[in-house]
């Protein structure tokens, strides 16, 4: 068995593998952009399902729309069960990814969230709406754990960070896509109140099951299969692709790393991952809880009220708040785009304080701006978008970096549990925080609201300047050393 030697039973064998070494020094190629599209676009759908619902509230709660539902009904308790789902999902569908595999599970959550969102479109009654609202969140709070522990483990440690970062970023394209389609789906002179709401969400199913098809092609995370006792099936799969590779680019590839040891077992439980998180790695901790709250309380400082600020403060009808939400997603999915590949060149410590301590000066210099009166719905939108252009780079790379600095085989529950924190934080916190202060038409109010998000995102940046951690292009085994390889050292 070429590159692996084992002995013993299928828990607690010693294997020696050059795979992580093998997928590392490979050349970008058509394989990779199968895993790209295959995963990475379903947060399109995310960002599509999260603001068309923000921005149908209106029409949802209008006589003849077909559901008997208010406005504050959609925005409060429908978006805090969304919350409590993504939460929930994100922690239970995490351990299991760990447990039972990537692949399994980033099926498994896809089709959860097909077929809440398609039941969310038949809703015909307020507790059928949230119920499945819940749902929906259950199945996006899977993907973010299941998706991003097999982005990482799959893509090379030298496109890993610009790749994990475009495809956060991603979400922002479907919320500029449902910020427009929401404009289409109010018109009642296309679509009657009881219809283009529910086309909304049917055509995230369409969407949902193109990459469904998609996604069955992208394969298990090598890395998980020779932890768990299936180091055969990982050699031929990364023979697979390296054959792929090699007759694509025509020439052979280089000499892989050096190869690791490992014991392999089938589970860690809860006790040995919080263990493993705030005993070994408390800095790292304290750094994902940072990065995390900071970057939720930027987005609900200016997204939570953004258009009761147009409204009240400039005038601007709300039926076109939906094209000024267009322009300031725009500017939050080129921030990843644009600024992703300094994240492996100049490095993660520089570029993720950078963004972060950037894009909270900036917000602080918006809000006196602001209090000035020397802004209108433009400059002001245009304002907001410079803001969210670093801090959509920084708050995409709070993802990468709790997705590769602790170990393999706690992967997918550190980001279920950073994840649920920043969401809490964002879905629970920042409205209690943020709604008065932002609809309240007082201009001290609104700026209250922006120097809190600003000052949150500054000491997340001045944390991060301190622990962050220089992962760039180093393998996901010599960031964090997987829990396996320390027993099997002990052990001889």
């Amino acid at each position: 068995m070429d590159g692996v030697t084992a002995g013993g039973g299928a828990r607690g064998r010693t294997i020696t593998t050059e795979v992580p070494a093998r997928l590392d020094r490979l050349p970008w190629s058509r394989w990779h952009w199968m895993i790209v599209i295959g995963l990475g676009t379903v947060w399109i759908l995310d960002g599509l399902e999260v603001t068309v619902v923000g921005n149908i509230a209106s029409r949802l709660s209008e006589d003849g729309s077909g559901l008997a539902i208010t406005d504050a009904q959609v925005t409060g308790l429908g978006a805090a069960l969304y919350v409590a789902g993504a939460c929930s999902g994100a922690l239970f569908f995490g351990w299991l990814t760990d447990r039972y595999g990537r692949k399994k599970l980033f099926l498994i959550t896809l089709a959860v969230y097909l077929a809440a969102t398609a039941m969310t479109a038949l809703s015909f009654s307020a507790w059928w709406f949230f119920l499945f609202r819940f749902l929906t969140g259950f199945g996006i709070g899977g993907e973010y754990a299941a998706i991003n522990s097999a982005i990482d483990e799959l893509i090379p440690s030298k496109y890993r960070g610009r790749v994990d970062l475009i495809i956060n970023g991603s979400y922002w394209l479907g919320a500029m896509g449902g910020a427009l389609l929401s404009v289409l789906a109010l018109n009642t002179d296309i679509f009657p109140k009881d219809l283009g709401w529910r086309l909304t969400f049917g055509l995230g199913v369409v969407l949902g099951l193109v990459i469904l098809v998609v996604r069955r092609h992208v394969p298990e995370s090598p890395r998980w299969m020779f932890i768990h006792g299936h180091e055969e099936g990982a050699e031929e799969l990364v023979d697979g692709v390296e054959r792929q590779v090699e007759e694509e680019k025509g020439e052979p590839l280089p000499a892989p790393g050096r190869p690791i040891t490992i014991e392999q077992r089938e589970s860690v439980g809860f006790v040995e991952i919080a263990r493993t998180l705030f005993r070994s790695y408390p800095k790292r901790a304290v750094l994902g809880f940072a990065l995390f709250i900071g970057q939720a309380f930027l987005y609900n400082a200016i997204t939570f009220g953004f258009g009761s600020i147009l409204v009240k403060f400039f005038d601007v009808s709300s039926g076109a708040t939906g094209y000024f939400f267009a322009v300031i997603a725009f500017g939050n999915f080129l921030g990843p785009l644009l600024l992703g590949r300094f994240f492996d060149t100049v490095g993660r410590k520089v570029m993720i304080a950078g963004t972060y301590l950037l894009s909270g000066a900036l917000l602080f210099v918006t809000a006196w701006f602001f209090s000035q009166g020397w802004l209108n719905a433009t400059t002001m939108t245009a304002c907001w978008c410079v803001v969210l252009f670093f801090a959509s780079a920084g708050a995409s790379s709070a993802y990468l970096t709790v997705s590769e600095i602790f170990p393999m085989e706690t992967r997918a529950m550190a980001i279920a549990f950073f994840y649920a924190i920043g969401t809490a934080a964002g879905g629970i916190s920042g409205p209690l925080v943020f709604s008065d202060l932002t609809s309240s038409g007082v201009v001290d109010d609104a700026v209250l609201a922006f120097c809190i998000g600003a000052a949150l995102m500054t000491v997340a940046g001045t944390v991060a300047a301190f622990f962050a951690v220089d992962a760039e292009g180093k393998a996901l085994e010599d960031i964090a050393t997987p829990l396996s390889v320390r027993e099997a050292t002990a052990g001889g």
